[in-house]
């Protein structure tokens, strides 16, 4: 989408075009419900950050001063919402992840971890990651961001978000290091 075209519909938005707020929306949706769905890992609780998100950004488009693009203000966003979501459900996930485990290490049959595709061991490694590492990683390697952009987002100095990223990969690299000891 041409920046100028954008900047058209935000300054309608902010006249109150629900028109133009419903076509910024559209346009965005996918990227902010990947980056909540990243954070959550769940598909109604990503949609509904997703949804939260575009709410608090409509009652505070008057805020929008086009110092950094509208996604990237959006995205900030999202992540907050997404990480209060997280604070809230994570005890109750931690307990489903335990009982999962329980689960596995009973009716594992020998043999099942062979046929465990390697890209779940990498979402598990990634899932594993504290939050704010885990949103560093995701907005920089998966959703291909800067880390000028990731730091306005998550709202640290890039120097944290380097941090960030690189204790995140390393604890990725150190969980992940079974899966290629075991390749052939």
């Amino acid at each position: 989408m041409a920046a100028a075209d954008e900047q058209h519909l935000i300054l309608e938005a902010q006249q109150g075009s629900r028109d133009a707020f419903r076509c910024l929306v559209e346009r965005h949706m996918k990227n902010a419900y990947n980056v909540a769905f990243g954070i959550l890992r769940n598909h109604d609780n990503a949609e509904d950050a997703a949804q939260e998100a575009f709410v608090r950004a409509y009652e505070s488009l008057h805020s929008f001063r086009g110092e950094s693009g509208f996604g990237t203000w959006l995205f900030r966003i999202v992540v907050n919402v997404s990480l209060n979501s997280a604070k809230h459900t994570k005890r109750d996930n931690d307990r489903r992840a335990d009982l999962a485990a329980l689960d596995a290490a009973f009716s594992g049959s020998p043999g099942r971890e062979d046929q465990v595709d390697v890209a779940s061991h990498i979402e598990r490694a990634l899932h594993e990651l504290p939050t704010m590492q885990r949103a560093a990683v995701i907005l920089r390697h998966m959703n291909g961001l800067s880390t000028r952009q990731v730091s306005g987002i998550l709202g640290c100095s890039e120097g944290t978000v380097k941090t960030h990223l690189f204790r995140g990969l390393e604890k990725m690299r150190l969980s992940l290091r079974f899966v290629k000891e075991r390749r052939p």
